[in-house]
């Protein structure tokens, strides 16, 4: 049985995955996020090879993730700038930081986020839009959408039993 390519199936977490789950585009929208534009700073910042960035950028601009726009005629270069896709996804790194900090940080934190206005200490959270509650614990679960198939809609009925 042939297996369907992760971002063709109908999960928006394998979706998601397929498109910036290696861990070169996940710090490339990092530095992204940190204000880095041009080819140069993201391989100095990264310590990545030229190839591999090259690659790695060309998929986050084929993704919509990052907009190429040339600075320079002579030689040709370009500069990488979050697109409002791109954005998007920085509620996604700073539950990556959190959970990181939480989890990963026996040294303790070096980086953290904060309220640039005050200066304290953030700690980012999951909340619904419409209460403003944190979406934890056992008042929320994932649901079957509009668009689930009979076999999701299986497995999440099963996964609510549990």
């Amino acid at each position: 049985m042939q297996r369907k390519p992760l971002g063709e199936t109908p999960c928006p977490i394998a979706r998601t995955a397929a498109r910036v789950a290696d861990s070169w585009s996940v710090l490339i929208l990092r530095e992204a996020f940190y204000g880095v534009t041009r080819f140069d700073a993201f391989q100095q910042n990264l310590d990545i090879a030229p190839n591999m960035l090259t690659r790695r950028l060309n998929s986050l601009v084929e993704e919509g993730m990052l907009e190429r726009r040339q600075y320079c005629d002579r030689p040709p270069r370009s500069e990488y700038l979050l697109t409002e896709r791109g954005r998007d996804f920085r509620q996604v790194l700073l539950a990556m930081l959190a959970w990181g900090n939480k989890h990963l940080a026996p040294e303790g934190e070096s980086v953290q986020l904060a309220n640039r206005r005050t200066g304290t200490r953030v700690e980012p959270v999951l909340v619904d839009a419409a209460s403003g509650r944190p979406v934890t614990g056992p008042d929320f679960h994932i649901v079957p959408g509009p668009a689930a198939s009979d076999g999701v809609r299986r497995r999440l009925d099963h996964s609510a039993e549990a």
